[in-house]
């Protein structure tokens, strides 16, 4: 699960983190991973129960805040990670049966598949799929998720 958080506040974010949980290093000590695609960067870290979280400040974003960063800096789920045998069947199926749309930055693929915007994602995976940037196997758990798409409620049980 990731959550949107101010566009320049990730390197605040960072250093709220650190006596909080163990940040997971990119690559050399680095907690920050750059998708210029998504015109994104991302720093992660596990909850107390092993779920992979992330904080992602999205530049495409206008949401820019002055006050220092804290938990009330967390402006929304962005991401939901969804395990399924086929992702872009599952994705098709879903824009056919709810009018969602496939995430315009990302290259879908029958491994890796994004629907939604940059306010709220789905990002369907295989099942073994290493959750980036880990070596954890991604695995189906129980989910149910509410969404909003153009005023109409939708509830998604996986």
């Amino acid at each position: 699960m990731a959550f949107n958080i101010p566009n320049n506040k990730l390197d605040e974010a960072i250093q709220w983190c650190k006596n909080k949980v163990d940040l997971i290093s990119i690559e050399d000590q680095n907690f920050i991973a750059n998708f210029e695609n998504w015109n994104a960067n991302a720093s992660y870290f596990y909850d107390n129960n092993g779920n992979l979280l992330e904080f992602i400040a999205r530049h495409d974003l206008d949401n820019s805040q002055m006050a220092a960063f804290s938990s009330k800096s967390i402006l929304n789920i962005s991401e939901i990670g969804i395990v399924n045998e086929n992702p872009l069947e599952l994705g098709k199926q879903l824009a056919a049966k709810h009018g969602l749309e496939f995430f315009s930055k990302n290259t879908n693929s029958e491994i890796f598949a994004a629907i939604g915007d940059d306010e709220g994602l789905l990002i369907m995976v295989k099942p073994n799929r290493n959750w980036y940037p880990t070596q954890t196997p991604s695995e189906s758990n129980k989910t149910e998720i509410r969404i909003e798409n153009n005023g109409n409620q939708i509830e998604l049980k996986f």
